[in-house]
């Protein structure tokens, strides 16, 4: 079952729920990421799915991997509960002062699998580093998380610190004008949304958005820059839905 909330495509990311996003949604806000049937029948309601297609979708999720299945109390997979984490950080993510330096990859790695240099791009990015050309990958070293020890078998990490101009290097880096552009749509429809299911698209999809917030330190961030803005109406997003559904969610 689909709950058509547009159809058109969306500049802000927003998509049309479906059961299964519904599940995700809910599962992936609390802790634990887990719930008995009975309160997944409860909560998926004010999203317009019905009991059949929760449980069709519960099925197809188990068989895909999805969610795990124990009596009636269906939890997230170990896959998804890295993207919790993720989710997490990027509602609360751990920073540190910034003293100018930058964390730098270079891959050294040859002969790889096309998979497998996908996979890193993938988990390169998921560390909100960026590419400045093939193979070189870098960000300011203002993360409260130190890079992963293995990525020496591909990579060689360092410090360093641009002789150029660091704003213009972050402005070079990420799309930051379209990323606040994006974030504050997102803002704007969350002000305007007032039914369950247009709320949750559109708070799904600004954690979407915010997955991919570089979080760079306030001196290399555009005036006005909205993304604190976009974590405090996601939190307090959570709030409301615990409040109304009484589940425990995402801690920061």
């Amino acid at each position: 079952m689909r709950v058509n909330v547009s159809a058109e495509p969306d500049a802000a990311g927003l998509r049309p729920l479906s059961a299964r996003s519904v599940v995700l949604s809910l599962l992936l806000g609390v802790h634990p990421p887990e719930l008995p049937v009975k309160d997944l029948l409860r909560l998926v309601e004010p999203f317009g799915v019905g009991g059949s297609a929760l449980r069709a979708a519960l099925s197809r999720m188990v068989a895909a991997g999805d969610l795990r299945r124990s009596d009636a109390v269906y939890r997230l997979s170990d896959r998804l509960l890295a993207r919790q984490r993720r989710q997490d950080d990027a509602v609360h993510p751990s920073t540190r002062a910034w003293s100018g330096d930058w964390e730098m990859v270079v891959i050294t790695a040859t002969g790889r699998e096309p998979a497998d240099r996908a996979g890193l791009r993938t988990r390169l990015t998921a560390l909100r580093l960026a590419e400045l050309r093939e193979g070189v990958w870098l960000r300011p070293a203002n993360l409260g998380r130190p890079l992963p020890g293995d990525l020496a078998r591909v990579a060689l990490t360092y410090s360093a610190r641009p002789e150029a101009s660091p704003h213009d290097l972050a402005a070079r880096l990420w799309p930051l004008d379209a990323w606040a552009a994006t974030a504050r749509t997102l803002l704007a429809r969350a002000a305007d949304a007032r039914d369950p299911a247009a709320r949750l698209t559109v708070f799904a999809a600004a954690v979407r958005h915010l997955l991919t917030d570089p979080v760079l330190p306030p001196a290399l961030l555009p005036s006005g820059w909205p993304g604190e803005a976009l974590r405090d109406a996601y939190a307090g997003y959570q709030e409301e839905l615990a409040a109304t559904t009484g589940l425990r969610r995402s801690g920061g």
